[in-house]
Formats: structure tokens, C-alpha cells, sequence
């Protein structure tokens, strides 16, 4: 893309045009922003330069190359339509500029490129002439994602700040590519099959961690360029690690050069603020936005070899009013819900291998059901209750933990109605929430037993995993984005214990068909017992056609000395795991090697005998 030799009395095709004005075009970064026209020798001649905007009266492109002169280069009208187009010679690979728009009200104000491509380093605005000049390498991983990825396969997902997950000398920030092979090197020691990586898209405060953008197709200068970053998604591919990128199509910040009121009136937005985070929705309903956003999916999926794109806010974007504060009680916005239906099905048909993940806290119906059944469209939800209660749960004192033992079970009661993700993701560390270790009740030993114990009973119950950078490591302090996550926290034999037994439990969890062979239904897991409260234990266990795991949690910090569950598969079960082993930081508790099914009461038939550790978990693998 990018490289076409365009003619320069013809900037955009006839048929790209009725596209467009129909609202049905997929790609509008080929036919609008800045483009390059390229000579017969390669070399760029100048760039074309289209934008929408229906309402100005008057539009120039200022920039170097003209010295911002608004009346240097002056933008004209495609007949019987809403775009403007002007092509400008010797316009350079990298120069600055904006849109001078003259508003219906007289007003000018200068804008940067809805469509650009690369944009200046914040504090500053303008938006950069850019030429693709990268050469991929990814291409057998490419052909082996075209299609639609197996469900029932592992999916371990380590959600980073790109800003943030390490820094240079001096606090500074590291480039794409620095971070990239760096991080390479952690995930396949960590075996992570995907990472999934806060919004990229250009935006003016670091402060917003990406979520407030105002450059929907520019990856953020502030790391670097366009190129390096698909150095950063090339690295990772050739290395069998999937990208997911934070998309955000929900709303956008007032900054004065981006998108609010861009040619005078409520263009983009439907003028209504969230006032959660006092932005402006997206106007849902518009035909121009609809394949903005789409265009702009389907851009970061192809020209820079994404993944999988989860889509941030998705419950603000069902409702139009979530300021009531009453989740219970709000109004459905239908174009916002035909948006996401378009969204996934264009998706699906354009890039059928691509991951399509719904961040959507209130329940709404069929998220992850196809389109043709009423749903919503996506491959995956963030189980955003089994976050809630759990964390809830592990908050409170053991003491208590009886009143409040079905917060652990009670997602069970709908595992299965979504393809679920289980996130343990970057909004839970912030904010005053605290750190994952943090949250956990009791003493410092006690927090890194009962954070242990809590990772375990993540990764065995069904759904996909998702964790966020420094968890692993027991970070004490809540995440912030202006400096790197406390990786001199490994010196300490606890942290590193703590990172050792994560580290075991995403081996186990890839290595183990049970885990995830039948993670989205019954076949794959039951219950041995959900309902010892006055024991706050837990026992259950995960299967796959050949395997069975059985599963034992203790969420108080005292020992249970043969402790009972019937109903396992009849047979002998060797010792997959124990958090409380000494290389994990844990006290060493005895726990037997081997355990057999006793089946000598016909009351409790297939009965088992364990040994549990204090605040611990406790795997057995059936043999064959």
C-alpha cells in the first residue's frame, strides 16, 4: 500500500468514490489522507492529500512545505460529494502538515489528518507524509492465521503497557524495536502465546495510557515509527507469538486538533460525553464513521499483520446513557450494536483469521455468538464478573471466606454461555485498587501463598488467560505508566519464586490438553466438591479425551491433613503441582507423591485422600 503510481488529474476511482459515499468502502486509507505518488524510477514526486469534510467552506493543507501558508495550497471539491482532494508537488517523505478548515461560521482552525499514516512526537500535532517502505518476514505464520484459529486450544495472554514494561537509561522510553527483542525472549521462556498490547494509536497524553486517541491509523511516534513497529509484529511471528492490540472505537478526546467538531460541526461524534472519562462518543449511526472505524480495524489487521484487535468499553458503547450510573436500567444504543455486528461480519469476511475480543462487562446477551444468531459477532468476552467476585473474594480474611464461598463458584453457573476470557488485566492494578499481590489478605508470606493459590485457580478453570505485566513478578506498587514495572523485585527469593511458579503453570497449562481441549463445555470439567464452605477447599477436576487433572484449592492458611473428595475417576494420580513447594517460595508442606482412588465404602465410591498445604493449590494427573 501506498506505492501506486496515481494520476494526478484522477486522485481517487470512480468506483472508490461510490463506495465511499455509499458507506460501504473497506479500505478508506487508500483513497484518503496523504499519499504518495511515485515516478517510474520510485522516487516520490509529491503527495495527494483527500479528506472528509462536508460542511467547511474552505480547506488548504499547510505544512514545511509551504511555509504554513493557508493560502499556499488550497484544497478543491470533488463534485457531488463531501471530499476535497489536492495533489502537491515535491512534498517530501516525513514533512509535517495539517488542514487549515474554514468552518460554515468563519471560524479556522487546523487540524491533523484523520487518516495519517504517522504523526509528529507529542507535545506536538501535526501529522507526517509517510511512504511504507518495510519488508515482512512473517509470511508462513500469516498463512497459517488466515483461517479461523481452533477455540479449543491454549491461549495464555500477557497484557503490557508498550511505554512501560521496560525503560532505558535515564527513565527513557524504549523504541518498538528495542522493546521487541527484549520482550521476545520473556514471552517463549514464559511460553505466552499472545501478547496483547494497550492502545498504539496516536494520542497527545501518556496519561490516558492510549485510550484517548486523536491518530486512529498512526502507531504512536513517541516509540518510534510505523516501520518499527511491524518490526515489533514480525519479531513476535517469527517466533510463533500472536499480537493483540487494545482497539478503541467507542469514543475520542476534545483535543482541538483531532477529530471533535473537524469541519465546524458534530462530525465524528454523536455530541454526547461519557463523562466517565469526558470524551465524545462516536456517532454510531453515521454511514461515514461506521466505515471510518471498519476501515481503520481492518488497516491495523492487514498493513501491520495484527492478530486480533480487543475492543475496549464495549458495554459504554451499547448504551447511550451510562452516566445514571444504573448498569440495570439503561437505554440500548441500536446503531452502536448494528455497528459491532457490521464490524465482526466485514471482519470475518476480510480476515477470517482475526481475533475479535469484546471487553463488556454487563452482560449483555450473545457477545460471542455468530451474527447469523442474533449475536454480537466476537471470538471472545473478558469474564469480567469471574475478575469481580474473585478478587472480592480473595480480598477478604479466610476467617470470613465461608459467608462468601460461592464468589469462587458461582461463574460455573455460566462458563459456558460466552467464549470467555479470564482477565487479570491492567484496570485491576490502578486507580487505588492495588497490585495483584497486593489484594491479598493477610501478611507478606500469606500474600504470595494466596496470590499463588489464586493464579492456579486461573489457570484451571475454563476460559483463556490473560494476566498483566508485573503480576508475575509480585509487584507491590499499583502499575504506573511513567516507568517500567519492578524487575529488581527478582532478587528476592520470594518474587522469584512467585515468577518461578507462574512460569511452571503456563508450562503445565500449554503441556496439558485437559486444560483446554474441552474448555467450553461440561465434557471438560466437574466438580468434586463445590460446597466445603466451612473448609473453604475447592476440588474439581479438568479433562481432555485422554487425560484427567484433578484439582485441589485450600483458601485458608491451615493445613488439611486427609482431606476427602469422592466421585474422582477411579484409578492413581501422580503429583503435578504444589504452590507450597520450596522453589516457589513456599514452606515445603508434605504432600504425597502418588494418590489412589478408594473404593471401598459404597457411600463415597472413588474416593481420594490429599494432603493440602495452607493457602495452596494442588494438582494430581490420573495415569494410564
Amino acid at each position: 500500500m501506498g506505492k501506486e503510481n496515481f494520476t494526478k488529474s484522477k486522485m481517487i476511482s470512480d468506483f472508490d468514490l461510490y463506495l465511499a459515499c455509499e458507506g460501504t468502502h473497506r479500505n478508506l486509507a487508500d483513497i484518503l489522507g496523504a499519499r504518495p505518488v511515485v515516478n517510474s524510477t520510485g522516487l516520490v514526486d509529491g503527495y495527494y492529500f483527500s479528506v472528509w469534510a462536508p460542511n467547511a467552506k474552505r480547506i488548504s493543507v499547510v505544512g514545511d512545505f509551504n511555509d504554513w501558508n493557508i493560502d499556499a495550497s488550497l484544497m478543491t471539491r470533488i463534485p457531488e460529494t463531501d471530499f476535497w482532494e489536492i495533489y502537491i508537488e515535491g512534498v517530501g517523505t516525513g514533512e509535517l502538515y495539517k488542514y487549515c478548515i474554514l468552518t460554515a461560521d468563519d471560524k479556522m482552525v487546523y487540524k491533523a489528518d484523520p487518516m495519517a499514516k504517522y504523526a509528529e512526537r507529542r507535545p506536538k500535532t501535526a501529522s507526517k507524509t509517510y511512504f511504507d517502505s518495510y519488508h515482512w518476514h512473517d509470511l508462513s505464520w500469516c498463512i497459517k492465521h488466515s483461517t479461523p484459529q481452533d477455540k479449543n486450544a491454549p491461549m495464555a495472554i500477557y497484557e503490557m503497557h508498550m511505554g512501560s514494561w521496560m525503560r532505558g537509561q535515564d527513565n527513557k522510553m524504549l523504541s518498538y524495536s528495542a522493546v521487541a527483542d527484549a520482550l521476545v525472549k520473556f514471552l517463549k521462556e514464559n511460553r505466552y502465546t499472545h501478547v496483547e498490547i494497550m492502545p498504539l494509536a496516536e494520542h497527545p497524553y501518556d496519561g490516558s495510557w492510549g485510550y484517548q486517541a486523536t491518530g486512529y491509523f498512526a502507531p504512536t511516534s513517541r516509540y518510534g515509527t510505523p516501520e518499527e513497529f511491524k518490526y515489533f509484529v514480525d519479531v513476535m511471528h517469527q517466533n510463533s507469538i500472536g499480537v493483540i492490540l487494545d482497539w478503541v472505537p467507542g469514543h475520542f478526546p476534545k483535543d482541538a486538533h483531532g477529530l471533535v467538531s473537524f469541519d465546524g460541526t458534530n462530525l465524528y461524534e454523536k455530541n454526547q460525553d461519557t463523562s466517565e472519562w469526558g470524551t465524545l462518543k462516536f456517532n454510531f449511526g453515521s454511514k461515514m464513521v461506521r466505515q471510518f472505524l471498519i476501515s481503520n480495524a481492518l488497516y491495523w489487521l492487514k498493513d501491520f499483520h495484527v492478530d486480533g484487535l480487543r475492543v475496549d468499553a464495549v458495554s459504554h458503547m451499547l448504551n447511550l446513557d451510562f452516566t445514571s450510573g444504573d448498569s440495570q436500567n439503561v437505554c440500548e444504543d441500536k446503531d452502536a450494536v448494528e455497528f459491532l455486528k457490521q464490524l465482526n461480519t466485514v471482519i470475518k469476511e476480510e480476515r477470517p483469521g482475526a481475533i475479535m475480543i469484546a471487553e463488556e462487562s454487563q452482560n449483555y446477551p450473545k457477545v460471542t455468538h455468530p451474527v447469523s444468531e442474533g449475536g454480537l459477532g466476537f471470538d471472545y468476552k473478558w469474564n469480567m464478573g469471574w475478575m469481580n467476585d474473585t478478587l472480592k473474594y480473595m480480598e477478604a480474611d479466610p476467617l470470613f471466606r465461608g459467608g462468601i464461598h460461592n464468589k469462587l463458584t458461582f461463574s460455573m453457573m455460566y462458563a459456558f454461555n460466552e467464549q470467555y476470557i479470564l482477565p487479570v488485566s491492567h484496570d485491576e492494578c490502578v486507580h487505588g485498587k492495588k497490585s495483584l499481590l497486593d489484594k491479598m489478605n493477610g501478611d507478606y508470606y500469606q500474600k504470595f501463598a494466596s496470590v499463588k493459590a489464586y493464579l492456579g485457580y486461573m489457570f484451571a478453570h475454563p476460559g483463556k488467560k490473560l494476566l498483566f505485566m508485573g503480576s508475575e513478578i509480585g509487584q507491590f506498587m499499583e502499575w504506573r505508566y511513567y516507568e517500567q514495572i519492578e524487575w529488581k523485585l527478582l532478587q528476592y527469593e520470594t518474587h522469584r519464586g512467585l515468577y518461578g511458579f507462574t512460569k511452571k503453570l503456563l508450562a503445565l497449562y500449554n503441556d496439558e490438553p485437559a486444560f483446554w481441549q474441552k474448555d467450553d463445555s461440561w465434557d471438560g470439567f466437574s466438580w468434586l466438591n463445590p460446597d466445603d464452605a466451612q473448609s473453604s477447599v475447592y476440588s474439581f477436576m479438568r479433562k481432555s479425551d485422554e487425560d484427567t487433572i484433578a484439582v485441589f484449592v485450600n483458601m485458608t492458611p491451615v493445613e488439611r491433613f486427609d482431606y476427602w473428595v469422592k466421585g474422582a475417576d477411579e484409578g492413581t494420580y501422580s503429583l503435578l503441582l504444589n504452590s507450597d513447594e520450596k522453589a516457589y517460595g513456599g514452606e515445603g508442606t508434605l504432600v504425597a507423591e502418588e494418590i489412589s482412588t478408594d473404593c471401598d465404602s459404597a457411600e463415597f465410591p472413588n474416593r481420594l485422600r490429599v494432603n493440602l498445604p495452607p493457602m495452596s493449590i494442588v494438582m494430581y494427573k490420573k495415569n494410564k
